[in-house]
């Protein structure tokens, strides 16, 4: 781990170039609010035992943990999105709503857990107050369909005077909860899916859905299931046939990728150099699935785009889940049982290492490189499960190594994103190929003058001298008349106001509940001249700078 102190310093005469530099910087488009979204499922401890957990000493009023709530605040989540995931297709809205006591208690069929119903979206609209996020909802389309989301809309939204949104007020809510963004299902494409779907029955289904819902509210922003991964057998041809028959009605369609070390349980190098290259498959499954949109605005003669929201991302072991699984049906088969519906189970609890980070920051480059196409975004999920934040029962809440890049992102990366042209060393990977050891990306705030370069060395086994050159960037003119013509920093300095990396040597070192503060990020020595900013980066690390011109 970085432990010594360092400083931030203005280098003198000359300009030594590094192996790698960062420049001409095209912009790609604003950065949006809801790229640094997040997501709650009712899925093991995320909900009981993670953001609500009434009798732990931070519970307010409401049984939700300040301590979480400080946490979220901090991680600068915009929206979240929710209350699933694969638990939505199996789920009543309505078991969620009026008093506690009253409220049923069901089996999920998703995730095998017994949903006792003390949270609902009456509560959450009540914390996402508390947090200072949207709300991007999710409706059953397993087993319920078009009445129970038009329905839910009417309850959430609807001023009062009709039945459900007077139901609402009853329940304490009296103003309509303003929710905008409304997700048609989720992975209907998944086999794993209760009342999983064809592309045809999918699109019969959302194009119904759709057109319903914006006769009830036309200012909605509808999200359609994408495929579920790239991986998926029906993947393109789904989107294309979902979108193409909905288009009219669609403002964006979903895309889900999750990431992990293949080899982190023998701590295979290789494994892990294909792990931090992972960016490349998120960069061409976004490509992959515009193409498709573009086809259908094509079909439909359209002039918008519709949009992706990203709305499951992040590193995921799922290979311990498959393992679980594995181990229960076959379990099953000899008629035996795991224990029956437990009550918000250990489940997914992922404990994130320094490389873990890397690669989400990696990731988060990825998303804001490509935030023309991409307008929403929830890295999954937020407390305890595959999450940035940890939570004990009755005990603390820490962040992970992986809330870090994000936080930096969300806090900082504001105004407009650009790509940059980078010229690095190559790495091989067998997935993809041979692909640049060093990936970067820069925000620029015109109005504020502050902006934002996120760098991450995706190098395994080697650092890498970096050189940014900003003159490119508009909205502050330099020194010359050429710069001022052409609205550029030109010769302008740029001055660095703060600078710093995650890094360990040991990669694989994580944070936990004794040790909370085991990799965190650390002040970065570096150099400025005018508008380069040179920098050295060890190999697995991510770095922010943040600056003015």
């Amino acid at each position: 781990m970085v432990t010594q102190t360092r400083v931030v310093k203005t280098r003198g005469e000359g300009l030594i170039m590094g192996d790698t530099t960062i420049g001409s910087l095209r912009r790609v488009a604003d950065v949006p609010e809801r790229l640094f979204g997040s997501f709650v499922e009712h899925l093991g401890r995320c909900v009981y035992g993670g953001i609500y957990e009434p009798g732990h000493p931070s519970a307010d009023e409401d049984g939700f943990r300040e301590d979480v709530l400080d946490l979220v605040r901090e991680l600068g989540v915009t929206c979240v999105r929710y209350p699933g995931g694969n638990f939505v297709s199996n789920y009543n809205w309505e078991d969620g709503t009026g008093p506690r006591e009253q409220r049923p208690v069901r089996r999920d069929l998703a995730w095998h857990q017994t949903e006792t119903n003390e949270i609902g979206i009456d509560d959450f609209h009540r914390w996402s107050l508390k947090a200072g996020t949207e709300i991007m909802l999710a409706v059953n389309m397993g087993t319920r369909g078009l009445k129970a989301a038009l329905d839910e809309l009417e309850y959430v939204n609807g001023a009062p005077g009709t039945e459900l949104a007077d139901r609402r007020v009853a329940n304490g809510i009296p103003e309509p909860m303003d929710v905008k963004m409304w997700c048609i299902g989720n992975e209907m494409d998944g086999p794993w899916q209760v009342g999983h779907m064809t592309p045809d029955e999918y699109a019969d289904a959302v194009e119904k859905t759709a057109h319903a819902m914006k006769l009830a509210e036309s200012g909605l922003e509808l999200v359609a299931c994408g495929s579920s991964s790239a991986h998926m057998p029906t993947f393109g041809t789904w989107e294309r046939t979902v979108l193409t028959r909905a288009y009219q009605y669609l403002d964006f369609v979903s895309a889900h990728a999750y990431y992990f070390d293949h080899g982190h349980k023998t701590r295979s190098q290789g494994q892990m150099q294909e792990f931090l290259a992972a960016a490349e498959d998120m960069t061409t499954f976004i490509d992959t699935v515009a193409a498709c949109a573009d086809e259908a605005r094509e079909a439909n003669h359209g002039d918008r785009d519709i949009a992706l929201s990203f709305d499951e991302w992040g590193v995921w072991y799922s290979d311990a889940w498959n393992e679980q699984e594995a181990a229960w049906k076959a379990a099953a088969g000899e008629g035996l049982h795991h224990e029956p519906w437990p009550k918000a189970p250990h489940l997914l609890e992922d404990v994130y290492s320094a490389a873990d980070a890397v690669v989400e920051g990696s990731l988060m480059i990825t998303l804001l490189k490509h935030c023309d196409r991409v307008r929403s975004a929830s890295r999954a999920q937020l407390v305890n499960v595959i999450a940035p934040i940890m939570a004990e029962p009755n005990g603390p809440a820490w962040r992970q190594t992986t809330f870090y890049p994000f936080a930096e992102a969300a806090h900082h990366a504001k105004g407009d994103a650009y790509a940059p042209q980078i010229d690095s060393p190559l790495i091989h990977t067998e997935a993809y190929g041979d692909v640049k050891a060093v990936d970067a990306v820069v925000t620029w705030n015109r109005e504020s003058r502050e902006g934002l370069v996120l760098i991450v060395n995706r190098d395994a086994s080697h650092a890498h001298d970096v050189s940014i050159d900003l003159s490119s960037l508009p909205g502050v003119a330099g020194e010359s008349s050429a710069a001022k013509a052409e609205g550029e920093i030109g010769g302008a300095c740029v001055k660095v106001t703060h600078a710093e990396i995650l890094h360990d040597d040991d990669i694989y070192r994580t944070n936990t509940a004794a040790e909370p503060d085991a990799v965190t990020p650390q002040p970065l020595d570096m150099t400025a001249n005018g508008t380069v900013i040179d920098v050295d980066l060890p190999q697995v690390s991510w770095v922010a700078i943040r600056f003015t011109a």
